[in-house]
């Protein structure tokens, strides 16, 4: 049997000084960074779904006679408004706290 060349790696000669990685838990709000929100004008809202199938988010909740964006999760990307045919969906600029 043919021998490796390399000794197996020794984890006893790593420090144990090194900052650690991915040790504190922090929520990351797609949400955060938006700088634009859906609008849903439940008058012309049909509850056609586009809104909902072309999301990359996955933000859009049924309502019982609409759709409306979940604003934790929106990023603010608008393909919702694009793709709403009755043109029910119009983005805003979010304003600052």
């Amino acid at each position: 049997m043919k021998l490796q060349a390399r000794k197996p790696f020794d984890q006893s000669t790593i420090p144990n000084d090194l900052c650690p990685i991915a040790t504190e838990y922090s929520v990351l709000k797609t949400g955060d960074w938006r700088a634009e929100r859906p609008i849903v004008d439940r008058d012309k809202c049909v509850k056609c779904a586009n809104c909902w199938l072309y999301c990359p988010t996955q933000c859009i909740k049924e309502k019982p006679a609409w759709f409306e964006a979940n604003l934790i999760i929106c990023k603010g990307c608008g393909i919702c408004a694009q793709e709403c045919p009755h043109h029910a969906i119009t983005m805003i600029e979010e304003l600052e706290d």
